[in-house]
């Protein structure tokens, strides 16, 4: 086989939760450009309008729908839409996700960080934890299960999801019940990847560090922030939407074919810890 259709996803029926922004759009265009079709889902109606109707500008096969992931009824429709669509769905990102609010220390700022006392545990209240549970967790769930509808019957289908380095490691900044959804989101697509196997249905995870998106109100986009970031990833920069785009690729195509329950980190070497 050659390497250009390894990599190839003409063609493909694809379905991106999260879609309209972020890594759920970058996911979206990477495979767009490569000659996919997609659906895009999104709860944001107005970036929905605006961003299909850009990307179909570009030639692009796309189409959006307005969907929470927390009305199950509603993606599974979404799911059926999209299948009729583009005659079927071969690729799933579960991508939707929030942030879950402020963690118990604040940001550094050199080498020092504060208490915050309304980010304590004590202080946690359970609206913000089921919250975020129902739609980083219980949301990923159901896309899953929508997708699993479809592909299961043909035999065939890949399934990423996007998880998190916080769901690998502890970041004080971050709400705690994000961290215990992304790392139960990553166990669910291991147990999920064993199912799916003697399917031809691949399942893996995607653990993005510090990306610019609009999570969080888009403190990312803070030049402030990135530049305080930087300063600890190895690689003495954040992450960008496009530096996706080979990965959604590969774990797309037939190039990962013999690959499944597998959750892989991009950040810049974050995770590793400060070198230098």
């Amino acid at each position: 086989m050659k390497i250009a259709d390894l990599f190839s996803v003409k063609g493909h029926g694809v379905v991106v939760t999260g879609g309209a922004s972020g890594l759920g759009l970058g996911f979206a265009e990477a495979l767009l450009e490569n000659g996919a079709s997609a659906t895009l889902l999104d709860i944001d109606a107005g970036r929905i309008a605006t961003e299909t109707a850009r990307l179909k500008d570009k030639g692009y096969d796309v189409r959006g729908e307005v969907v929470d992931v927390t009305d199950h009824p509603a993606l599974d429709r979404a799911f059926d839409n999209a299948a009729k669509a583009h005659g079927k769905i071969d690729v799933c990102f579960a991508n939707a996700g929030i942030d879950s609010g402020i963690g118990y220390l604040d940001a550094w700022v050199g080498d020092k960080r504060n208490r915050v006392e309304a980010g304590a545990i004590e202080n946690y209240t359970d609206e913000r934890w089921e919250r975020t549970i129902n739609i980083n967790l219980n949301g990923v769930f159901a896309t899953c299960r929508a997708a699993a509808r479809h592909m299961r019957p043909r035999r065939s289908g890949r399934i990423i999801i996007t998880t998190s380095l916080a769901g690998l490691t502890q970041e004080a900044v971050i709400g705690s019940a994000y961290m215990a959804a992304k790392a139960g989101a990553a166990h669910f697509m291991r147990n999920l990847a064993l199912e799916l196997a003697a399917y031809n249905i691949c399942v893996n995870a995607i653990a993005p560090g510090f990306f610019v998106t609009n999570i969080g109100g888009g403190h990312a986009h803070s030049p402030d922030t990135q530049k305080a970031v930087s300063a600890r990833v190895p690689m003495h920069r954040v992450g960008w939407p496009k530096d996706m785009a080979g990965l959604a690729l590969f774990l797309s195509s037939p190039a990962c074919d013999y690959i499944t329950g597998q959750q892989i980190v991009i950040d810049g070497g974050w995770g590793l810890g400060v070198a230098d």
